[in-house]
């Protein structure tokens, strides 16, 4: 398929008009309409209804647009890794769940740009779902992710296992069930763990980014399970306090890996990470 075809379906999409897209897309209304003629013949079905307010998608339209971005985010994806820096080998995309970014990813890209330096690096960070979707796509090389599902063509890999652990800004480490305790969103393991240690805690205030969830706390006050390895410097430097007796929770971190990513770039990446992560887990 012509990229442009489905660059034109998706600027349709988003003004709602075949004017205003061939405005944003520098080209004449005739050339917008042809686009969507021969996308809607190699489809064999009509993709837009016309009226005097713009357009509107049709139940094949809805259907396919399921799959345009991938197909202009996979080309994109394509154009960089063939357009390989000079004095560079290959290019590599890397990716991690937002939750996730600090510390391990944040110290595997310092390490690749020290260790492989005649790799270039593309870094990417996003929600869970998107970002599996985008390795299985071969957009991602490998991600960092917690619980990822497993696919067909995917290799996933235990990394670590952290632990989730309840601080407070409380200077006595001490903690009242439910007063300034803030529930963040760490999956549905944690949920259930939550749930069955903390039968009276009855939250009202619920992140589901624990960065911001932490930064939050540290700003206003209060307590919250946290990743160790976040939670770490603030420990050392006094501003937090570890809640002693209250139970602590597994989080595994896993790496993801595409099929089409290149072996003999990915599997050096892949043991720097490892290395990482031991540390993180020590």
């Amino acid at each position: 398929m012509d990229i442009e075809l489905a660059r034109t379906f998706l600027e349709i999409v988003s003004t709602s008009s075949f004017v205003r897209a061939s405005e944003r897309l520098n080209v004449a209304q005739t050339t917008v309409s042809a686009r969507i003629r021969t996308l809607e013949s190699q489809l064999g079905r009509p993709l837009f209804v016309r009226h005097k307010n713009g357009a509107t998608l049709t139940p094949a339209g809805e259907q396919f647009l399921r799959y345009a971005p991938k197909f202009v985010q996979l080309w994109q994806h394509t154009q960089h890794q063939v357009a390989v820096p000079p004095g560079r080998r290959a290019v590599l995309t890397i990716g991690s769940d937002i939750a996730l970014w600090q510390p391990l990813l944040l110290d595997w890209v310092t390490w690749i740009r020290s260790s492989m330096d005649d790799v270039a690096l593309r870094v990417h960070v996003d929600v869970a779902q998107d970002l599996f979707d985008q390795v299985a796509a071969g957009m991602v090389d490998v991600a960092i992710m917690y619980a990822p599902h497993h696919r067909p063509g995917l290799t996933v890999d235990l990394l670590t296992e952290e632990k989730l652990v309840l601080v407070t800004t409380d200077p006595g480490g001490s903690f009242n069930e439910g007063a300034g305790y803030v529930h963040i969103n760490w999956g549905p393991d944690f949920a259930l763990n939550q749930g069955t240690n903390f039968l009276d805690v009855r939250p009202d205030l619920f992140f589901d980014f624990g960065p911001l969830a932490l930064n939050y706390i540290l700003k206003e006050g209060g307590s919250g399970y946290f990743r160790m390895s976040a939670v770490e410097p603030h420990l050392r430097a006094g501003r937090l306090s570890l809640v002693v007796g209250q139970p602590q929770f597994s989080y595994p971190v896993y790496a993801v890996q595409s099929a089409s990513s290149d072996p003999s770039v990915v599997n050096a990446a892949l043991a720097g990470l490892r290395e990482i992560a031991k540390g993180v887990a020590a």
